[in-house]
């Protein structure tokens, strides 16, 4: 009963990680053509009548916004204003860094020392996780998620000599986990290969 209990709601959990994000993106999406459609509608009305010309100005609208964003946020002065933002707005959100992370590692940045991949002994078997932390005292804090839903999980610090951290990228430890395990001979691979 404890177990099916635990299964729910991490899988609950790891869903609503997936889908809500994109649920946001969406709505925030709509919202932005909804305001822009009134900017469109002149020149929408210079178009045919049956072709959703004001819908599809409207996003192309906010895509080029999205895309001059993007591109100032490349800027020295815009890197400036997004590491401002990110502390003083971002970083009171509850679960923003880990998710930001998350991202950034998925995105194939790996210029911060989190989410590290790394095999742990668990009871007596070698577990997928990302190290987190090295504490203080030679011990890990490192993130074990679920399967195959990798946004939900458990944390566990561990000594040292039971947390293998593998040469192998993040997006590639993250897809064998999403596939029920599939790939695993990689990670094993690689923990052998770092200890000879």
């Amino acid at each position: 009963m404890k177990f099916a209990r635990e299964f729910v709601k991490t899988a609950l959990i790891g869903g609503a990680l997936v889908v809500l994000p994109l649920y946001l993106a969406v709505l925030l999406l709509l919202k932005g053509m909804q305001a822009v459609a009134g900017l469109v509608r002149p020149i929408a009305g210079l178009l045919p009548q049956w072709m959703p010309a004001e819908n599809i100005l409207a996003l192309l609208l906010v895509l080029v916004v999205c895309f001059v964003v993007g591109l100032a946020v490349r800027t020295q002065a815009g890197r400036s204003i997004r590491g401002r933002m990110e502390v003083s707005v971002f970083g009171k959100i509850p679960g923003y860094t880990m998710i930001r992370g998350l991202t950034q590692r998925i995105a194939g940045d790996t210029s911060e020392n989190v989410w590290k991949t790394a095999l742990v002994e668990i009871e007596d078997a070698l577990v997928p996780a990302f190290i987190i932390e090295e504490c203080d005292d030679g011990r890990f804090t490192v993130f074990v998620p679920s399967v195959p839903t990798p946004f939900a999980g458990a944390v566990y610090i561990l000594n040292a000599a039971r947390v293998h951290p593998i040469d192998v990228p993040f997006a590639q430890a993250l897809q064998s986990i999403s596939k029920w395990g599939s790939g695993s001979k990689a990670l094993v691979a690689a923990m052998e290969a770092r200890n000879t």
